[in-house]
C-alpha cells in the first residue's frame, strides 16, 4: 500500500531521506520567509464554486504549454541541485516528466549537465539560462542546449542577486557536501541516500565544471558562482539572448504589470508569474496574488504561466482559472524525487493530476480548457 496520499506526505518522507542541508535547500526560503508562507497561504484562499449534476464522461486534461502538447498543464520547474536530492535526479526527473508527457525544465545549477539529461531521455526538455559576467560561457550554454535539442529557452530574470536564505548560510551549503562532523552525523542517518550517491560521478554542478574556464574543482566552483551572476542584466540583453538562441523563449520572474508589459514588448512566446518560490525579495507578493493584475495587463499579448506556491491539483486549476495557461511545480517534484526517487516524481505528477482531474469534474467541467473565473466562488 502506497501512503503517499498528497505532497505533504512526500514532504515528510523526503525529510527523513534527505540530508538536511539538501532538504533544506529546497525547503527554504529568503530572510523571514513571510514571502515562501504568502505563496501557499494565498493559493488557500481562492474557493471553487461547486455545481452538480453534470455529465462527467470523456474528461480530458490535455494541453497546451507554447505550443507543445502536454498531458495536463503542468511543468517541471528549474530547481538547482536537484541531484542532491537523489543522486542523479535530473535524469530521473526528466525521465519521468517525459513518461508522463509534461515538460521537465534543467536549471543551469543542475548537477547533472545538459548532456547527461539529453543522453538519459527520447524528448525534448526545456532549459533554464542563468546570465554569467562571463558571456562565452553563457554563450556556450545556449550553444549547448541547442546542440541537445532543448525545445525551450527559460531565461530567469529575477536571479541579478542572490538573497539570502538563512537555512543555506547555516547548513554551509556546498555539493558536494563538505566532510565535516556534522555533515557525517547527519549522512550516516541517511544510509540509502549516501549509496546511492557512491554510485554516482554526479555530485557537483555538471553545466560548469569542466565548462567554465579555470573551473575544475570545488574551491574555485565555489567562489565562481559566488561571482558570476551578473547584476547588471538588464532588458536589452533580452534581445541578443533571443537572437542567439533563435528558438522559444519564456521569461521567468516576472511579478509587476510593468515588467509584464515589458516582457511582452521584447517578443517572448511565454512569461513566468514568479517570486523565485520566495526565495529572492521576501516581503514580495506571493505570485497568486498578483496573477490576475498580470493576466488583465498583457493576456492578450503573451502566454502567462506561474510557479511559487503550488502545492496541489486544487493550485493547478485555481491558477488556471485565474488566467495563466501554464504551472510549475518545483518543491512537490522534488519532494517526490528525495523520497522515492524517479517513482516518486511520477508519483507526485499523478497525484496532481488526480486532484486536477477530480476538482475539474467537482466544479462542473469536463475539459480543461474550460477551466477559467466562473470556476471561483466570490461573495
Amino acid at each position: 500500500m502506497n501512503l503517499a496520499l498528497d505532497i505533504a506526505d512526500l514532504k515528510e518522507i523526503a525529510r527523513r531521506r534527505v540530508p538536511k542541508m539538501f532538504f533544506d535547500y529546497a525547503d527554504s526560503g529568503a530572510w523571514t520567509e513571510s514571502t515562501y508562507r504568502a505563496n501557499e497561504e494565498d493559493f488557500q484562499k481562492i474557493k471553487f464554486r461547486q455545481r452538480v449534476l453534470v455529465d462527467m464522461a470523456g474528461r480530458s486534461l490535455e494541453s497546451t504549454m507554447i505550443g507543445e502538447k502536454v498531458s495536463m498543464p503542468v511543468a517541471l520547474a528549474p530547481t538547482g541541485l536537484t541531484g542532491m536530492q537523489h543522486a542523479d535526479g535530473e535524469i530521473l526527473a526528466a525521465q519521468a516528466a517525459e513518461e508522463f508527457n509534461v515538460p521537465f525544465t534543467l536549471s543551469t545549477m543542475s548537477i547533472c549537465s545538459i548532456e547527461d539529461v539529453a543522453a538519459g531521455t527520447k524528448k525534448p526538455f526545456w532549459f533554464q539560462l542563468y546570465v554569467m559576467r562571463d558571456k562565452d560561457f553563457v554563450l556556450n550554454l545556449i550553444d549547448r542546449a541547442k546542440v541537445a535539442n532543448c525545445s525551450a529557452l527559460v531565461l530567469t530574470l529575477d536571479l541579478q542577486i542572490l538573497g539570502q536564505r538563512h537555512k543555506d548560510v547555516r547548513n554551509g551549503l556546498t555539493a558536494p557536501p563538505r566532510m565535516t562532523l556534522p555533515n557525517i552525523v547527519n549522512m550516516a542517518l541517511r544510509p540509502e541516500w549516501c549509496l546511492s550517491m557512491l554510485r554516482t560521478k554526479r555530485r557537483t554542478f555538471g553545466n560548469i565544471v569542466g565548462h567554465a574556464k579555470g573551473v575544475e574543482d570545488l574551491s574555485s566552483l565555489t567562489s565562481w558562482t559566488n561571482e558570476q551572476f551578473d547584476p547588471t542584466l538588464s532588458w536589452k540583453d533580452v534581445e541578443w539572448i533571443k537572437e542567439r538562441w533563435g528558438g522559444k523563449l519564456i521569461l521567468k520572474g516576472i511579478l509587476d504589470p510593468e515588467d509584464a508589459r515589458l516582457a511582452a514588448e521584447t517578443g517572448a512566446d511565454a512569461i513566468i508569474v514568479s517570486n523565485h518560490g520566495g526565495r529572492q525579495l521576501d516581503g514580495a507578493p506571493s505570485s497568486i496574488s498578483v496573477l490576475p493584475k498580470i493576466v488583465d495587463a498583457v493576456g492578450d499579448r503573451i502566454e502567462i504561466h506561474i510557479d511559487s506556491g503550488i502545492r496541489s491539483g486544487q493550485d493547478v486549476l485555481r491558477a488556471l482559472c485565474l488566467g495563466a495557461k501554464g504551472t510549475y511545480i518545483g518543491r512537490p517534484f522534488l519532494y517526490g524525487l528525495g523520497a522515492m526517487g524517479k517513482k516518486g516524481v511520477k508519483l507526485t505528477l499523478d497525484i496532481i493530476r488526480k486532484e486536477l482531474d477530480i476538482t475539474l469534474a467537482l466544479c462542473g467541467k469536463r475539459l480543461i480548457s474550460e477551466a477559467g473565473p466562473e470556476l471561483l466562488y466570490r461573495d
